[in-house]
């Protein structure tokens, strides 16, 4: 499913640049760069949540239609997630994306190499904003033809990425470090629509093409029961190498997350139980200009506090939390070892 989704994404942009270049040669860029940054990279978690959510609801995977439908949706999970990776990096001021510049600091490098008029940064900003803007459009369009029981899922899954946005942007700015603030920013930023809507959606999908009713109400429970603490475990991970991931690995420089000061639960628990010394420290997260012994004195803090080996075992036991609300289900047992598979991945990998 990986690959025949890589191949549908590759093949739906070239397809976008050559027509609008066929229009205007100006109009193939912004496609161009949304090609790069989506096809080049990337884990396809989405779309192979989706393919074992229609397994898991008794999907047929030797029908051609059925199949064709979760790619399609696999498609614009895709799409959905460069346009929020594409914005999600001009509101961090990122640089480095997947080890590649990301879009706003390659249009105002071109921007400032033409010696075009205006502010370099502000033309970049502004046509990243646009390229991750084409990105959702195409998305949506990819989910036109979707079962309208699908579109509406879909659509839940957009307003939570907004909202969850929203409230990671302004614990950023008041500089939040309550734990329940950041497990709320996990479960609608990262959780649901990384985990839990790419399998309820695959399920629909199931449903629609075995005959238009709703999935069994236990397998959605049992992947609900799966969903939500892996969904948790997912962006704990992604907290922990936001601050100490190898950049070679990561692709963005080491510490980004301490720079841009994200309301991550691995900060509210360093604050709770900080030293006066360790706290003061802790106040310079968010601080853009951070260098490398302050980041590194910041992670010390983090191991020192507990925080660190806290959210390791808060990653651990929620992903056999998960695992575990698989066992007595109703899913089919290859489904079953194949999402335990993909638990295990999202527990320990390094990117």
């Amino acid at each position: 499913m990986a690959e025949r989704v890589s191949a549908r994404l590759d093949q739906l942009l070239t397809s976008e640049g050559e027509w609008w270049s066929a229009l205007d040669a100006d109009l193939s860029a912004p496609v161009r760069t949304l090609q790069r940054l989506a096809v080049g990279g990337g884990k396809r978690l989405r779309p192979a949540f989706c393919e074992w959510g229609f397994r898991a609801a008794g999907g047929d995977v030797d029908d051609p239609a059925a199949t064709d439908a979760v790619a399609g949706v696999g498609l614009a999970f895709e799409l959905l997630h460069a346009f929020a990776l594409v914005h999600d990096d001009v509101m961090d001021e990122s640089r480095l994306r997947r080890s590649e510049v990301t879009a706003h600091i390659e249009y105002a490098d071109r921007h400032e190499a033409a010696g075009w008029r205006g502010p370099s940064g502000h033309f970049g900003e502004s046509v990243a904003i646009l390229v991750g803007d084409l990105a959702h459009v195409l998305a949506s369009r990819v989910m036109f033809d979707q079962p309208p029981s699908v579109r509406t899922l879909w659509h839940e899954l957009e307003v939570e990425l907004m909202m969850g946005q929203y409230l990671d942007i302004l614990g950023t700015a008041r500089g939040d470090r309550t734990v329940e603030k950041a497990a709320r920013i996990v479960q609608l930023k990262s959780g649901r629509y990384t985990i839990e809507r790419p399998l309820r959606i695959g399920a629909e999908v199931a449903a629609a093409h075995l005959g238009g009713g709703s999935p069994d109400p236990a397998v959605v429970h049992a992947l609900n029961g799966y969903g939500e603490p892996l969904g948790e475990a997912f962006q704990l991970r992604d907290d922990l190498l936001g601050a100490f991931g190898d950049p070679l690995v990561t692709g963005k420089p080491v510490g980004d997350d301490l720079r841009e000061g994200k309301p991550t639960l691995l900060l509210a628990l360093a604050h709770e139980v900080a030293t006066p010394e360790q706290a003061r420290l802790l106040d310079r997260v968010g601080d853009p200009a951070l260098d490398h012994d302050d980041i590194e004195a910041l992670q010390r803090v983090l191991v020192e506090t507990g925080a660190r080996a806290r959210v390791e075992d808060r990653v651990s036991r929620r992903t056999v939390q998960a695992v575990d609300a698989l066992r007595t289900s109703a899913v089919p047992r290859e489904v079953r070892s194949g999402l335990g598979d993909l638990a295990h991945f999202i527990a320990m990998r390094e990117v």
